[in-house]
């Protein structure tokens, strides 16, 4: 572990200028949080002394504090991957001292300026540890870019064609157009390399460029299994985008692919961090449970979004107001083509008009 949390603090926990803000523990606040802990408890390995300040943001003395980075060296070397955002540095040290006084829990997590109990989504949903049934294959992605996130339930990305279920299935054709766009870069040749990997593009691949190294890659559209989030033109489609782009942009994602849908999309659910995403977006509000194609447990309530939130002109011929969520089996009865893009007024009341806009979506009030 002393190897990982070395190279963590050589990254990031250099030394403050005077310009800096400084934390308590001495660290700037552009490398506190998650590289200062790890440089705390490399320390700790070391010198088996605790960082100065820490007397002051919680209660117990300093032998039972030592005790904490104890456990929390132990912890970090057992985790797999080892914490890397404040939220997962967070859990970390909760689940680990959580026979501790709450006090000195959440006094150490101000120290470090990480998230507090209270702030945290509750997460239920861990990697699964066998395969679900149904399961068709699963993918090992590349670090996924912002710009491949189309909205709050689909995202793309790319696989490598080294893994060993993407390198026996590459066309001929792709493998010698990107060996000619590497020797057209070398050389400078662009317009011949840029017309090569428009054609590996419009085969389904790409070549990326990953820490300097050129990557041969598979391009796969996911649709999150299990959930409905807005399109981005929609009201909070705009929030749902940056979500879901917020909890996958640079990581490596695990995908369990289920099924392809009638767009060509494969039906997976993904796993960031060990996290599951659906529920993510569950539980930020910012997605609703699909309960008529998917019937778990985990996914089972269906979060709306708050009333009354103001997205026009109350009494335009647009949408005024968001009311919540629709689920596709409420509009039974009402809509007897589905696939029309809008249906009819429903309900009327004393100063209002409910129509539901989308048979998928949203009711909106008027």
């Amino acid at each position: 572990m002393g190897n990982v949390l070395g190279f963590l603090y050589g990254q990031c926990c250099k030394p403050a200028t005077d310009s800096d803000s400084l934390r308590p523990h001495g660290v700037s606040a552009t490398n506190a949080g998650v590289s200062a802990l790890a440089h705390d408890l490399y320390h700790y390995e070391i010198t088996s002394q605790v960082p100065e300040g820490l007397g002051k943001h919680v209660v117990s003395a300093k032998k039972a504090q030592g005790n904490w980075y104890k456990k929390l060296s132990v912890a970090w070397r057992e985790s797999k991957p080892p914490p890397k955002t404040p939220e997962e540095a967070s859990r970390l040290i909760i689940l680990t001292l959580k026979r501790h006084h709450k006090a000195d829990v959440e006094g150490l997590l101000a120290f470090y300026g990480l998230p507090l109990p209270h702030t945290l989504v509750e997460l239920s949903s861990e990697l699964p540890t066998s395969l679900p049934p149904g399961l068709k294959f699963e993918l090992q992605t590349l670090p996924v870019d912002a710009k491949a996130v189309a909205d709050g339930d689909t995202v793309t990305v790319y696989v490598s064609t080294m893994d060993p279920r993407e390198s026996s299935a590459v066309p001929r054709d792709v493998h010698v157009a990107a060996v000619e766009r590497s020797k057209a870069r070398a050389e400078r040749n662009y317009p011949k390399a840029d017309a090569l990997h428009q054609k590996i593009i419009d085969s389904g691949y790409r070549v990326l460029n990953i820490q300097n190294e050129e990557i041969l890659s598979r391009k796969y559209r996911i649709r999150l299994r299990g959930i409905d989030a807005p399109e981005s033109a929609m009201p909070y489609g705009k929030e749902a985008k940056e979500e879901l782009t917020r909890i996958v942009q640079g990581k490596s994602l695990r995908v369990l692919v289920f099924d392809e849908d009638q767009y060509n999309r494969f039906v997976g659910d993904i796993y960031c961090n060990g996290k599951f995403v659906q529920e993510l977006m569950l539980k930020k509000g910012l997605a609703w449970h699909y309960k008529a194609y998917d019937q778990r447990s985990e996914l089972e309530k269906v979060v709306v979004f708050s009333p009354l939130t103001h997205v026009g002109e109350r009494g335009s011929s647009k949408a005024s107001w968001v009311v919540g969520f629709v689920e596709p089996g409420d509009a039974l009865g009402m809509e007897k083509e589905p696939t029309r893009t809008k249906i009819a007024a429903v309900c009327c009341g004393s100063d209002h008009l409910t129509i539901f806009i989308s048979v998928r979506m949203f009711v909106y009030l008027t």
